[in-house]
């Protein structure tokens, strides 16, 4: 479907709305790059070039008739990963590129996308089970999993609740870990036979950032380096944020 480039400005806001979308749900620079050049060539455009890091989208669009168009986007990395979400996003950029809708279609989809999220059971659910199998894994009891699993309710909890307001993840991770370190330690005096540093293990699970982590050598392997760094330094950080928030609640109740 040929495209006026009249419309030009219009596709490429929502072209950065798309690769916001994605990188804000976990997508790999690749991926990013190669989705916003396919659509934007489905598009009409005769020339696209995107350039694309954690925090930052440039579009430049050439259209068939000379008319250029190119534009910046400041991001805030969040380092969520919403899988459904970018499995919707997904499909929209596939099916715009075997059949090009309006710009109107366009972004009603997009936000319909964008609302993706995961089911508050499923995730309370997951979060329990995970935190309660890896306490076990690490060799504690099944009172330790009990445990484990209750921490793991209030984590969720505060990623529902207060995570959206608080932009910096190293400081969400150690006040989080300094808060549950204390509830665990504080247990300790009145349940002898539980396992903190089992319980710990596998709440912090949780919050390490292994996607993260995952993502960022899987963008240096594949060229997109800076980005790559930029993950990886951010993600180092957060597990940090994490091994500090329960190292400050052992100390300051007697845990070590």
């Amino acid at each position: 479907m040929a495209r006026n480039a009249e419309n030009g400005e219009e596709l490429l806001h929502l072209l950065l709305d798309m690769g916001e979308a994605m990188l804000s749900c976990g997508a790999e620079i690749d991926r990013v790059e190669n989705t916003l050049t396919r659509m934007g060539r489905s598009a009409g455009a005769d020339e696209v070039s995107v350039f694309v890091i954690i925090s930052m989208v440039v579009i430049t669009l050439v259209f068939p008739d000379g008319r250029e168009y190119t534009e910046t986007r400041r991001l805030r990395y969040t380092g969520n990963t919403n899988l459904a979400r970018l499995e919707r996003l997904n499909a929209l950029s596939r099916r715009y590129c075997a059949a090009p809708m309006s710009d109107g279609e366009l972004a009603v989809a997009l936000k319909e996308a964008a609302r993706v999220e995961v089911a508050p059971w499923a995730f309370y659910t997951g979060s329990v089970i995970g935190a309660a199998s890896f306490s076990v894994f690490f060799g504690g009891s099944g009172f330790d999993a009990l445990a484990a699993a209750l921490l793991a309710l209030l984590i969720c909890f505060f990623l529902k609740k207060v995570r959206p307001f608080c932009p910096n993840n190293l400081v969400f991770n150690l006040a989080v870990s300094f808060v549950i370190g204390c509830i665990g330690y504080g247990a300790l005096r009145f349940i002898p036979v539980l396992h903190v540093d089992r319980v710990l293990m596998g709440d912090i699970m949780l919050l390490i950032p292994g996607m993260g982590l995952t993502t960022a050598l899987r963008d240096m392997l594949t060229g997109d380096t800076l980005s790559g760094v930029l993950r990886l330094i951010e993600s180092v950080l957060w597990a940090v944020g994490l091994a500090a928030g329960c190292m400050l609640s052992a100390l300051l109740l007697g845990g070590v």
